[in-house]
């Protein structure tokens, strides 16, 4: 059992050394900071997306933002889109699912705010749709996917493709990414 442990580990560290040494990938989560940070100097809000494991990641990263991570600070505005289970089953039953999050960014987003939708395979429909809704509104979409980016490639301002096809490896490291773009983010935003 232990050597199956050893495993996991190993290909979870495996994962990582491949973020590691992408510096395509580094590049991108390095341009996302100061993105984030001038949207939030405009008044402009995050938005998150997911479903699934990838809806706990969202809301996880949401809650980093508008919580605190290292700094007892203001809140900044970000929120998870799929916490209000009213809205979510009644249009999921009324609608699809699919609409579901193209629904709330046509109806709250603005232009200049910031939609992050994570997807290990990148081809969540109802992602895909809410970024499509996201380019006519002037809102800038950061994907976080595994290694092909999948089919929200196209529609990502940002792509921040783990390279990786295993979908807990994949999560592991966007939480990963999350946290430092989080941090920096942080830091740079309170910065005195």
């Amino acid at each position: 059992m232990q050597d199956k442990i050893k495993s996991i580990v190993s290909e979870s560290i495996a994962v990582k050394n491949k973020v590691l040494s992408d510096q395509r990938l580094l590049k991108v989560v390095e341009d996302v900071i100061p993105v984030i940070i001038t949207a939030l100097k405009k008044g402009n809000r995050i938005y998150f997306c997911g479903n699934g494991g990838s809806a706990a990641d969202a809301q996880h990263l949401a809650a980093e933002f508008s919580g605190r991570f290292y700094i007892d600070r203001d809140a900044l505005p970000a929120e998870a889109l799929h916490c209000n289970t009213s809205y979510l089953t009644a249009v999921a039953n009324d609608y699809s699912y699919d609409v579901v999050y193209a629904r709330l960014v046509k109806g709250i987003a603005q232009k200049g705010d910031i939609l992050v939708g994570l997807s290990t395979s990148g081809n969540s429909v109802n992602i895909q749709k809410a970024f499509e809704v996201a380019k006519e509104k002037g809102v800038i979409t950061i994907a976080f996917t595994g290694e092909t980016g999948g089919t929200m490639k196209a529609l990502s301002d940002y792509l921040i493709n783990v390279p990786s096809k295993d979908t807990p490896r994949i999560q592991e490291s966007h939480i990963l990414l999350g946290h430092i773009i989080c941090q920096l983010v942080e830091q740079q935003y309170f910065a005195h």
